[in-house]
C-alpha cells in the first residue's frame, strides 16, 4: 500500500501516527514495533473491509454441476492449502442427511467425508439404527480441510454455505444429523452449547427440516466414556425418523 494512502487511512481511523527516529527509538512511550503494530492493525482493518470474493448463485445447479462447482471453488484462502475438495457422499435420495465441522488430514487426501477412524466409529452409529453408510448422505459444514485442523472462521463457512444449502435442497431429507458443536452451530444459528443442544429436535431455519444434535465420531475417540450419551441420540434418531414415516 502507498504510503500516503496509509497515512490517509490512519487518520481516517483516528489512529496516531509515529514516526520513528531510529532502530527502537521511543517516541512519545512508543517504539518503532508499536508504530509497526499499529500500521498492521490498520491493515487488517481495511483487508477485513475489503469485498469478498464474488459467490456464485448455485441454486439451481444439479447433483454433478454442484460437484464440479465445488471442486473448482476459490472462494476462500482454504483453497491455497487444500489437496482435495470434499464435496459429500451417499445416496442422493437419502432419508437423513449427516453433517460435521470440516475435512481432516484423511479427508483432504481422499476427498471423501469421515474416513479413518472416526468414519468407521461413523459407519458404527449409523449401523446402530439400522443403517448401512451407503444408504445416508455424508457432507461437512467446509468442503474444504482448515490447516491444522483448526476450527472453521465465520467467513469460511459463509462461502461454503450456499453449497451446502443446496446439497440440502437437492437431498430434501427426513432428518439432518449435526456431529458435533461446530456443525449444529453453524447449521442453527446458534451459539448454544452442545450439552443444551443434545436431547432435543431442532429445525434446520432454511427448510424446516427436523435436526438431532449429537458428538462428532472424533470427540468420541478421545473420550469414549460419552459414548453412552451418543446411544441416547441415536435412539432419539432412530424414534423421531419413523414418526416421521407415519405422519
Amino acid at each position: 500500500m502507498r504510503e500516503d494512502l496509509r497515512q490517509q487511512y490512519l487518520q481516517a481511523m483516528g489512529i496516531q501516527v509515529w514516526e520513528p527516529r531510529g532502530p527502537g527509538a521511543a517516541i512519545h512511550g512508543h517504539t518503532e514495533a508499536d508504530a509497526a503494530d499499529l500500521q498492521s492493525v490498520a491493515s487488517n482493518n481495511e483487508a477485513s473491509q475489503m469485498t469478498p470474493p464474488a459467490r456464485k448463485d448455485v441454486s439451481h445447479l444439479d447433483w454433478e454441476a454442484l460437484r464440479e462447482q465445488v471442486s473448482g471453488c476459490a472462494a476462500c484462502e482454504l483453497s491455497q492449502s487444500r489437496t482435495h475438495t470434499v464435496f459429500g457422499t451417499g445416496a442422493h435420495d437419502a432419508e437423513i442427511l449427516f453433517i460435521g465441522e470440516a475435512p481432516g488430514a484423511d479427508e483432504d487426501r481422499q476427498g471423501e467425508p469421515f474416513v479413518g477412524r472416526a468414519g468407521k466409529l461413523l459407519n458404527e452409529m449409523l449401523f446402530a439404527i439400522g443403517f448401512q453408510r451407503e444408504q445416508v448422505y455424508i457432507a461437512n459444514i467446509l468442503k474444504c480441510r482448515p490447516p491444522g485442523n483448526r476450527d472453521p472462521r465465520p467467513e469460511e463457512v459463509v462461502c461454503c454455505e450456499p453449497y451446502l444449502k443446496r446439497q440440502i435442497e437437492l437431498l430434501n431429507p427426513r432428518l439432518v444429523v449435526a456431529l458435533g458443536r461446530i456443525a449444529a452451530q453453524n447449521l442453527l444459528k446458534v451459539d448454544t452449547t452442545l450439552a443444551r443442544l443434545r436431547g432435543h429436535c431442532h429445525t434446520y431455519p432454511e427448510g424446516r427440516v427436523p435436526v438431532v444434535v449429537t458428538y462428532h465420531p472424533a470427540y468420541l475417540l478421545r473420550s469414549p466414556l460419552e459414548k453412552r450419551k451418543v446411544w441416547e441420540d441415536l435412539q432419539l434418531i432412530h424414534r423421531k425418523l419413523n414418526e416421521l414415516k407415519e405422519n
